[in-house]
C-alpha cells in the first residue's frame, strides 16, 4: 500500500455543500465562498460536490455564478446525493490509496465528529454512499475501516513512506481509546505502507475544536520541505504551543538522516465570532494539479504566506482565495475539500 502525497497528479476533489441543513452561520456567504472554491478547481481538474439536494444546490451556484461573475460551468460538475450532518469532505471523505499492485482503494474510515463532539451519524455513511451510487471509477474499491476512527484532516504524507500527525488529535480519549499510541501507529503503518510516523507532541491554534489537525500545523512539500504555522509574537496565546511545536519539527530528521527544510508561515491576524477567536491557518491549503490554493485572511499577511508557500511549490500557481466565511465553522480550504489521485474519478 501507499498513500500519495497531495502534489501528485489529481482526478477530481470533493466537495459537501452547504444548505439549510447544516450549522454554519452566513449561509449565503459561505456558499459563496464554496462556488469560489469549486471555480479554482474545475479550471484545474474535475469536481465532485456531494448535497442533499441536487436541484436545490444547482440553482445556488447558478444564482452564485450570475451575481458574482464568476467562470464556472455549473453543467460540468459531478453530483452525487447524499444526507448529511455538516461539510467538512475533508474528514468524513474517503481516503484514497494504491494497493501494491497499483490498484486504488478508497478508505473509509469511521469519522465521529471529531471525537464525539457533534453529530456525525450521517457524515460517516457519505463515503459508502456515493460509492455505491458509481461516483468513482468501476475500478476503485471501496474498504470498510470499521473500527477505526480517522480524519483526512489529521495526517499528512509525503507519498514516500512517511506521515504526520500530532499525538493531541490521534491519541485523543473519543477516537480509538482502545489502542495505545505503539498500536494506533501500526494500524497507519499497515493501512498506509508506511515505514514511519513523525509525531508533533506540541503545537495548537486557539478555536480549534479538532484535537490540533495537523493540517493547521504543518504541511508536507516536495524535497523534504514543511510548511509550518509560525508565531512570533510572545503576547499571542499560539506563541508558546506554536514555538514548542517548531522545535519538535527541528528535531525531525528525513528518512536518510538529514533535517527537513522548514518554511515558516505567518499566523493569520486574530480574528473573532463575537469573543471566539477563529483557527485561522494559511497551513491550510489545498493542493491541486498545477496550482496551490491558499485561504486568504484578507490581508498583507496573505501575500507573505502565498510567496513562502511558492517557495515549496515552484512551478505552481498560487492562488489566494478569501475564505474568511468558512472560519465561522472553525474551518479553512483543505477542511472543506478531499483530493483524490489519478484513476478514481
Amino acid at each position: 500500500m501507499r498513500l500519495p502525497a497531495e502534489w501528485e497528479k489529481q482526478s477530481g476533489v470533493q466537495l459537501t455543500w452547504p444548505d439549510e441543513s447544516t450549522p454554519w452561520y452566513e449561509l449565503p456567504e459561505v456558499q459563496r465562498c464554496y462556488a469560489r472554491i469549486a471555480e479554482a478547481i474545475l479550471r484545474r481538474e474535475r469536481l465532485l460536490i456531494v448535497t442533499a439536494d441536487v436541484a436545490v444546490c444547482k440553482a445556488r451556484l447558478a444564482e452564485i455564478v450570475r451575481s458574482d461573475g464568476l467562470d464556472l460551468d455549473v453543467e460540468k460538475i459531478q453530483f452525487q446525493v447524499a444526507p448529511l450532518n455538516d461539510t467538512w469532505a475533508r474528514d468524513h471523505g474517503g481516503i484514497a490509496v494504491w494497493g501494491d499492485q497499483g490498484e486504488p482503494y478508497l478508505y473509509d474510515f469511521v469519522f465521529n465528529g471529531w471525537g464525539l463532539k457533534f453529530a456525525s451519524n450521517l457524515d460517516n455513511l457519505i463515503t459508502r454512499t456515493i460509492f455505491f451510487q458509481h461516483a468513482f471509477r468501476p475500478e476503485v474499491m471501496c474498504v470498510d475501516m470499521r473500527p477505526f476512527v480517522l480524519e483526512g484532516g489529521s495526517i499528512d504524507c509525503d507519498g514516500k513512506g512517511t506521515l504526520m500527525a500530532t499525538s493531541e488529535c490521534l491519541l485523543s480519549d473519543n477516537r480509538n481509546e482502545y489502542l495505545e499510541q505503539e498500536e494506533i501507529e501500526a494500524e497507519l503503518k499497515q493501512a498506509f505502507g508506511l515505514q514511519r510516523v513523525l509525531w508533533l507532541d506540541h503545537g495548537g491554534i486557539a478555536g480549534d475544536d479538532t484535537d490540533s489537525h495537523i493540517d493547521i500545523l504543518a504541511r508536507f512539500a516536495p524535497d523534504d520541505t514543511i510548511l509550518y504555522t509560525a508565531c512570533d509574537d510572545p503576547s499571542d496565546e499560539n506563541y508558546a504551543p506554536l514555538k514548542a511545536m517548531e522545535k519538535d519539527l527541528r528535531a525531525f530528521r528525513t528518512l536518510d538522516g538529514k533535517p527537513y527544510r522548514l518554511l515558516p508561515l505567518p499566523l493569520p491576524e486574530p480574528m473573532y465570532l463575537e469573543d471566539y477567536r477563529l483557527p485561522a491557518s494559511y497551513a491550510n491549503f489545498l493542493v491541486v494539479n498545477g496550482a496551490v490554493l491558499v485561504p486568504g485572511a484578507g490581508s498583507a499577511l496573505d501575500k507573505v504566506a502565498a510567496e513562502q508557500i511558492a517557495k515549496a511549490f515552484p512551478g505552481r500557481d498560487v492562488e489566494v482565495i478569501d475564505c474568511r466565511p468558512l472560519l465561522s465553522g472553525h474551518g479553512g480550504l483543505h477542511c472543506v475539500t478531499m483530493n483524490f489521485p489519478e484513476g478514481y474519478m
